[in-house]
């Protein structure tokens, strides 16, 4: 199948080929259809698969179609739960719509107001927004939603994480009733299905991967150390393979602070970036990173959600995640696209908890493999240990795999959430203020 099957326009298939793609990915061919055909649709797809195309291609066909959005209107409303994100989504939508008389704005908290009214007073086909910044503008009326006709929401479960439910309440309440909603997420969640029935009406779905599961094009790996000599290891890893670029998961803002001054007194090149960083920082890193200065992204889960990097080889949690389903989001930063990727965990002891429960909802035992002089003191369970081993591929050894581990014990993590609810006040604080 090609972009020509799925109905798209010249205008489309030209800039299409231009990024230099020619195959739609799985999600792109179930949404596609049905977004053109006008319908509502839930989706529910693995990061780095295309899923940002899979609405931004037909919602620019649509809009294509009609008439340009008055002063102050918007037409199309993207809200995204971050601001790189919505960085992503509106650089998506500017390069497929390069050849469409169409206009995309973005909008997000961290950077000066004034000059997002002044871009949206001529009005814009496409907005894309965080919540607590679209909220803002309303407020002051430099947009209005009359003229809207598609609302997407994308990484719907995130904004649920992070407390932003109340201001997507807020901002739907204020959009035309008859509209066309898109819910893209990572999962189909009872708490994404509870919010889809008051948002959309009779929503086709597609789902094209199981929930929580990991890339095959990504190859994962534990290293065990003691907690102490992680900054060595890492370094040691760094050098060692001569890695260029390596985005570096720390579990705190202070702890990508200082990895980032330790890497810099090994003679490596690093930034860190979290939601404490102003927006030009943050900006700043992420382009030294992508274009060779910066050798290491050091990087909190929030101020890496949305991060789009391409050919991104490798992937490092410093520290695990203590939420095992954003361990599938740190890693879905590589191997994207169908491209190879490589997913390096440095895990302690302490962290042996955090471990088994990863283990348990991606549903594979992932190998061991110790660096030389880098011998913890107090040695990782094996994988599996003291649970059932599920049938399948067969059982997680101490062999080397081709591809991203074995299948693991099947099972239910006892996953430790995030609370839920907190409002604006307590998400924008830990997202570095995504209004």
């Amino acid at each position: 199948m090609t972009f020509a099957d799925l109905g798209l326009s010249d205008a489309l298939l030209k800039a299409i080929a231009e990024r230099g793609y020619d195959t739609p990915s799985p999600i792109q061919r179930g949404a596609i259809p049905d977004i053109l055909a006008g319908h509502d649709l839930m989706a529910a797809a693995q990061t780095g698969t295309g899923k940002t195309a899979a609405f931004t291609l037909p919602l620019l066909q649509r809009l294509a179609e009609g008439s340009r959005a008055p002063a102050r209107q918007v037409r199309a409303l993207v809200v995204t739960p971050t601001r790189e994100l919505a960085a992503q989504v509106h650089d998506s939508a500017v390069h497929y719509g390069a050849h469409l008389p169409l206009r995309a704005e973005v909008v997000f908290g961290g950077v000066k107001i004034n000059p997002q009214i002044a871009r949206l007073k001529r009005g814009c086909d496409i907005l894309v927004a965080t919540p607590g910044r679209l909220l803002d503008l309303h407020q002051q009326g430099a947009v209005s939603f009359d003229a809207l006709e598609v609302l997407v929401l994308d990484e719907a479960d995130r904004m649920l994480d992070m407390g932003f439910i109340h201001d997507v309440r807020r901002i739907v309440a204020l959009l035309p009733t008859k509209r066309q909603t898109l819910m893209f997420s990572a999962t189909f969640s009872t708490d994404i299905r509870r919010l889809a029935q008051g948002y959309l009406h009779q929503p086709r779905e597609v789902e094209v991967a199981p929930a929580n599961s990991t890339a095959d094009t990504v190859e994962q790996w534990i290293y065990p150390v003691d907690k102490g000599r992680k900054p060595d290891l890492l370094s040691h890893l760094i050098r060692d393979r001569n890695w260029h670029q390596v985005l570096v998961f720390s579990r705190t803002k202070h702890g990508a602070n200082r990895l980032a001054k330790r890497l810099e007194r090994d003679g490596i090149v690093a930034e860190p970036i979290h939601g404490n960083k102003s927006q030009n920082a943050r900006t700043r890193a992420l382009e030294g990173f992508k274009n060779g200065r910066v050798q290491a992204l050091v990087a909190t889960d929030i101020a890496a959600r949305g991060l789009d990097i391409s050919g991104l080889p490798q992937v490092v949690n410093f520290d695990l995640p203590n939420v095992s389903e954003d361990y599938v989001h740190r890693i879905g930063r590589t191997g994207r696209a169908g491209a190879a990727g490589h997913a390096y965990s440095l895990v302690c002891a302490e962290e042996a908890e955090y471990l088994q429960g990863i283990e348990r909802l991606i549903r594979r035992s992932l190998p061991r493999e110790q660096v030389p002089g880098f011998e913890p003191t107090e040695p990782l369970p094996e994988p599996g240990a003291g649970r059932q081993r599920a049938g399948g591929r067969g059982a997680p050894g101490n062999r080397r795999p081709a591809g991203g581990g074995r299948e693991a014990p099947s099972g239910q993590p006892r996953r430790r959430r995030r609370g839920r609810g907190r409002g604006r006040g307590a998400a924008a604080a830990g997202s570095g203020g995504n209004r």
